[in-house]
């Protein structure tokens, strides 16, 4: 694939709205770890983070912070943004 035509696939790509679910409760600490992401929090005491992802780099990004403040993931949804 030449420059012009992964530039050209880049800019067709579009942010995806995901929702993801984590087992523990985020404390105001973490939430900066996670700025710009909508955050609820269950009756059964988990948290779910959900907002725009600008692709699959960017999701694994911030998997990989979810994992990093030993955070217990327990499912990746995309989502539809007209059904939030």
């Amino acid at each position: 694939m030449t420059k012009n035509t992964a530039k050209s696939v880049m800019r067709n790509v579009e942010a995806s709205c995901y929702a993801i679910r984590i087992k523990e409760q985020i404390n105001s600490t973490m939430l900066v770890w996670f700025e710009g992401f909508s955050t609820q929090s269950t009756q059964a005491g988990e948290t779910i983070l959900s907002g725009l992802i600008a692709d699959q780099s960017a999701l694994h990004g911030l998997l990989a912070k979810i994992r990093d403040l030993n955070l217990t993931l327990i499912s990746v949804n995309r989502i539809d943004p007209k059904e939030k």
